[in-house]
């Protein structure tokens, strides 16, 4: 982790999800099938979901105040640095459906309305492959980026955001962060109500933080044709076979 990166200051990373208009760019462009969340934990995971956390709404009163307090100055149609520097934010975002390049371009449209310089690394959207090396090899061509995941069985973040995650892409890394992480899978966790609290108190504590803002979640939809059986979107497999007893009914 980085503490001299120019976006390790905190109120910087909440005015940019501040100006983040993500429900209107989700009923425009996905029609509702992806939505806006709050936390780092979907609502999927039901007990260990934290549903008091608000998450940033779209907000550029508030954008442009955590920008001022925190000494961002403007300078003509851009902030500089607290320290009177230039401020450039490379951003790094995968080509995607039809509809990638225009959302992409929107929110860097909406951070200029905050003062903000945000550009395309490379000026231009990146191929998954090339995305992801540079992600990983920790390019500095890239300041901030857009990621995704699916979501696993079990609800645990350690694989996501420990110190020696492979996936800890962001390279965040803090002692209390590190704790957290911990305690949800110790052996106290094995007591429901333990391993719930933890998980809640982490939701908050990277609320707080803000080196990763959720944007969005979606649904996926199966068709499934009526005549054939034994297929569960809940569930892998029917009880405890350990294959899928698929067939079609007669």
């Amino acid at each position: 982790m980085d503490k001299n990166s120019k976006m390790n200051n905190t109120n910087l990373r909440k005015a940019i999800a501040y100006a983040m208009n993500i429900d209107e760019v989700q009923q425009h462009y996905t029609q509702g099938l992806t939505f806006r969340i709050n936390t780092l934990i979907p609502s999927q995971f039901k007990s260990f979901y934290n549903s008091s956390i608000p998450g940033y709404n779209y907000d550029l009163k508030k954008a442009n105040k955590l920008l001022d307090e925190a000494g961002y100055k403007k300078k003509g149609t851009y902030r500089v640095q607290p320290n009177g520097k230039k401020l450039v934010i490379h951003l790094a975002a995968m080509t995607g459906d039809a509809n990638q390049e225009a959302i992409i371009q929107n929110y860097i449209q909406q951070w200029k309305k905050i003062g903000l310089h945000v550009v395309l690394t490379g000026g231009r959207l990146m191929e998954f492959n090339s995305f992801y090396d540079k992600i990983e090899k920790d390019d500095p061509s890239i300041d901030m980026f857009f990621g995704g995941w699916s979501l696993s069985t079990e609800p645990s973040p350690y694989d996501l955001y420990s110190e020696d995650a492979p996936f800890n892409f962001d390279r965040f890394v803090t002692a209390e962060n590190t704790k957290l992480l911990k305690e949800i899978d110790s052996d106290k966790a094995f007591n429901s109500s333990y391993r719930i609290a933890k998980f809640k108190e982490w939701q908050k504590y990277m609320y707080d933080t803000a080196y990763v803002v959720p944007v969005t979640n979606s649904y996926s939809i199966t068709a499934v044709h009526k005549a054939l059986t034994g297929v569960y979107a809940n569930k892998p497999t029917l009880k405890n076979d350990p294959w899928f007893p698929v067939g079609y009914a007669k």
